[in-house]
């Protein structure tokens, strides 16, 4: 294979990440990524010829990454090109999914298996079926809106009815949906249910990871929406036991946004890099379960990293989104520190750089216990020191309800020097 410094993707996947499928795209250690993503969520919700729930990119073979490698990814960009979107709370529609409407909708007329579909029109009738032309959709909305953006993608803006219906006549057009994505804009169903809304815009990735040692639909490579396919009667079906497979890249945490670094776990060769379902903007938990999705320029750079043996991902928060206690401290408050140990007789102090743990389960308790895990694991300490830790200088946040957190906490530079980690992390907060 021809690995190139750049790579520029624009290409997706039929919402599967399927690890027996060559990597079309080859990257150099140390080399680049430029993306164009496609809208997540409610699209491809709404596109029942994706299997996944979402429409990522396909996967990138990244040059020298072995499995227990890890791949380290910096996020030098991220660039909303969408002018409005929709989205809202969902509810599946009975009779149009066999166990999953995010992977196995069914035609309710002919019964075809993720049928190919045509719009028709707008509302949240407007997709049909294109072998029985009979209203398809497996999900429709309980509440929700159309929201547009200015032009410096600084504040968006909750359309009325007029306004909305206008947007959904050309869907694809103000979303700026990628020539090779087969979703339907969701904008094409007009919702207007809270017009006049200001929200403000901060634009992140809800999918970046990479490829899981199993084939898993995309939305699904997390712990806790990978709960829907245990025992499930789909073709993708798995035991909780081959839940393990997955490498978590689907975790929706509003802080992996442009200037963080995020380091991935390799379970296949090369890797394979995938990226998708940018938002808009997100609060902690995304807990009306959807946002606003767009379409969106990332730049990625990557770097392999030896041996690593990571279970699930480690992010690097640009610092102004770490938690208080969790900042490096300043020269002062280290001034501070030594006088007390000379007040106390004490000789050492540790050296603490912040590091973030995702962990994701059935619920955030389980995610909690995964993520403490993960990281007690890597460093080899016990959990309760991670709790310890956590508690006093860190903190368990919401990435996404029902079940991704993350546990971040201040760590000593002894640990992350033995994992070969001190000069990232003292790169990335300028230490």
């Amino acid at each position: 294979m021809n690995a190139k410094q750049t790579v520029f993707v624009d290409q997706y996947t039929d919402g599967i990440l399927d690890p027996n499928k060559e990597m079309e795209y080859v990257v150099k250690d140390g080399g680049h990524i430029v993306a164009n993503t496609t809208p997540g969520c409610w699209g491809p919700m709404i596109t029942p010829a994706l299997k996944g729930g979402h429409e990522v990119t396909k996967p990138v073979f990244v040059e020298g990454a072995e499995i227990g490698d890890a791949i380290m990814i910096y996020i030098k960009s991220i660039e909303i090109t969408s002018f409005a979107t929709a989205s809202g709370n969902d509810k599946p529609v009975d009779g149009r999914f066999n166990g999953d409407p995010f992977v196995a909708a069914i035609c309710p007329v002919c019964h075809t298996i993720n049928p190919e579909t045509v719009i028709k029109g707008i509302g949240n009738t407007a997709i049909h079926c294109k072998n029985c032309d009979s209203d398809i959709t497996p999900f429709n909305f309980t509440h929700a809106y159309t929201i547009a953006f200015d032009d410096k993608k600084s504040v968006g803006l909750t359309l009325n009815k007029n306004a909305a219906e206008q947007v959904a006549g050309d869907g694809r057009k103000f979303m700026c949906t990628p020539e090779n994505s087969i979703q339907n804009p969701i904008v094409t169903f007009a919702p207007n249910d809270m017009p006049g809304t200001m929200a403000r815009i901060r634009a992140f990735l809800g999918q970046l990871g990479t490829t899981p040692a199993r084939a898993l639909p995309d939305s699904h490579n997390a712990g806790d929406f990978g709960q829907f396919l245990i025992d499930a009667p789909h073709d993708y079906g798995i035991t909780e036991e081959q839940l393990e497979d997955r490498t978590d890249g689907h975790m929706d945490i509003n802080r992996v946004r442009a200037g963080a670094v995020l380091i991935c776990p390799v379970k296949v060769k090369g890797g394979g890099v995938y990226l998708g379902d940018m938002h808009a903007m997100q609060g902690d938990g995304e807990i009306a379960g959807h946002t606003a999705d767009v379409a969106g320029i990332v730049s990625l750079q990557v770097r392999v990293l030896k041996n690593m043996q990571l279970d699930g991902p480690i992010l690097l928060p640009v610092e102004e989104d770490l938690p208080y206690l969790a900042k490096p401290f300043t020269e002062q408050e280290k001034i501070c520190a030594n006088q007390l140990a000379k007040q106390w007789k004490m000789d050492e102090i540790e050296d603490l750089c912040p590091i973030s743990f995702i962990g994701t389960g059935a619920n955030l308790n389980d995610a909690t216990t995964n993520g403490m895990e993960r990281a007690a694991n890597f460093f080899d300490i016990t959990i309760p020191e991670v709790m310890n830790r956590s508690t006093i200088n860190g903190a368990i946040e919401i990435g996404r309800h029902p079940g991704v957190v993350t546990v971040t906490f201040l760590a000593p530079e002894s640990y992350l020097d033995n994992k070969g980690l001190l000069d990232i992390v003292k790169e990335q907060y300028l230490l």
